[in-house]
Formats: C-alpha cells, structure tokens, sequence
C-alpha cells in the first residue's frame, strides 16, 4: 500500500486507430522487429518475456506500469490494508477491449506482479495480454481465464508486496526488457516475443512491411525451387527483374 497521504490520480492513454493495430497484428513480432530495425529502430523486442500461452499472435495499445524497489515507508506488507493505494490495481481500471498491460517488474523473478482475481477484472473489462519483465503467481488460474495472452518470465507462489518491489507508476515511459515503452505504443506479441512499434511509425511500418512480405514470398518460392541462396536472399539487383515480373503476374491474377 502507498502510504502517502495524495490522492492517486492516474492518466489514461491515446489508443491508436483499430485498423492500423490489426495490421500491426498481421506482421506479427519478426516481422515488425526486422522493418523497424531497417527504419532505424533497433531495440524494439522486449527481452526477457515469452509466449506462455502459444500459438497466439496479439497486438494493442500499451498501458503501462512500473515497479521499483520496495521502501517500507512509502509502501507496506499487507496488501490489503489500503487496497486503493496500490498502483498495480489502477493500471487495470484504465482497461479498454483491446488494451495490453506491459509492466517493467525490473526481471526479478519473485514477487508475483499479479494474481487470479486481478486479471480475471481484467480480461473482463476486455484486456488483451500482459507483457510482463516478472512473473504472476496463480498460474493455474490464471490459465483458466479464457482469451487471456501471457508473455512473462515465469511464475512464483509470491503477491507482489511479500519480497522487494513495489507499483510506482502508471502510465508513464517505462524500461521493459531493455527496451522503452511509451504509454499507448501498439505492443504486437506471439511465439517469437514482444515487440514494440512507436504508434508514430505505424503507418510507414506497415507500408514497409508489406513491400517485404512480396518480396520474401518471391524470395521463398524461388528457393524452394533450388535457386541460388546467393541470387535471392537477399535480392540481388540481377534479381530483381525477375522479382518485378513476378510482380506485375501477381497483379494480374
């Protein structure tokens, strides 16, 4: 519980546009993490977190919640003394269909960022995932949450307060597995990972993107076919006409 006597006033965030997250969600992680890299962005995946539920491909905005270390005169033991004080609950009332949470849990891989009961509230307010650089505890029900993405370190048998952390911000920039998360970023996360994708750059990544994904689905049939790794991948300019012809056949189809 936070201890001082402000009252806890927390922002919300700006969701970008639904159908610019869905064709973030169709890339899916590689994809995005290899264009952004190529547009200058190169420490977009968030290190540390992976696929528990798998077989998944999401993408939303970014609610974001931070952990420090714990100080005893700003935050207590007894994590249900003063419930409202607690900073891990209000990044869940900011929950719209749709919403990822992303928590900077500083790695460590004792104290339990959330439980059961907290993310049932959530997914019932629609949340999507969490991406967690931590772990939960409750894993066995929490698995029973039906529709519910997890993409964490691991999990413990600890609450949040029982070892060294403590909720300190909502919504703010925060360091997520290395990697900086602004509040209402698109995350898009599957079974290679998180990643984060500046809403700013949404609209030229997917442009980008898609100027790739014809160029790899070119790539990848003259490959199958026993082409010459060295002509194709990457394309080499005497390539490339054949790559254009395609190109134009596509069209035409």
């Amino acid at each position: 519980m936070i201890t001082r006597d402000e009252p806890i006033v927390t922002r919300d965030i700006e969701r970008p546009a639904p159908e610019l997250i869905e064709a973030v969600r169709q890339m899916g992680a590689a994809t995005a993490s290899s264009t952004l890299a190529h547009m200058g962005v190169r420490n977009s995946h968030i290190a540390g977190p992976f696929a528990w539920t798998k077989g998944r491909c999401v993408a939303g905005p970014a609610l974001t919640l931070q952990f420090m270390p714990k100080r005893e005169d700003l935050y207590g033991d007894d994590e249900y003394a003063q419930p409202e004080r607690q900073l891990h609950r209000h990044v869940l009332y900011h929950t719209r269909p749709g919403d990822i949470v992303v928590v900077d849990a500083r790695g460590d891989m004792r104290s339990g960022v959330f439980g059961e009961m907290m993310l049932t509230f959530f997914r019932g307010k629609g949340g999507l995932a969490v991406v967690i650089d931590g772990v939960l505890r409750d894993i066995v029900n929490i698995e029973k949450i039906d529709g519910l993405g997890l993409w964490i370190r691991g999990v413990t048998p600890n609450f949040h307060t029982q070892t060294d952390l403590m909720p300190f911000a909502v919504n703010e920039p925060v360091a997520c597995g290395g990697c900086l998360v602004m509040p209402g970023d698109i995350i898009v996360a599957d079974d290679d990972g998180a990643v984060v994708v500046p809403t700013a750059l949404a609209s030229r990544l997917i442009e980008e993107a898609h100027v790739r994904h014809e160029w790899e689905d070119f790539v990848r049939i003259k490959l199958a076919e026993g082409g010459d790794l060295r002509r194709y991948y990457p394309l080499s300019e005497a390539a490339r006409p054949e790559y254009e012809d395609w190109l134009k056949r596509q069209s035409r189809a």
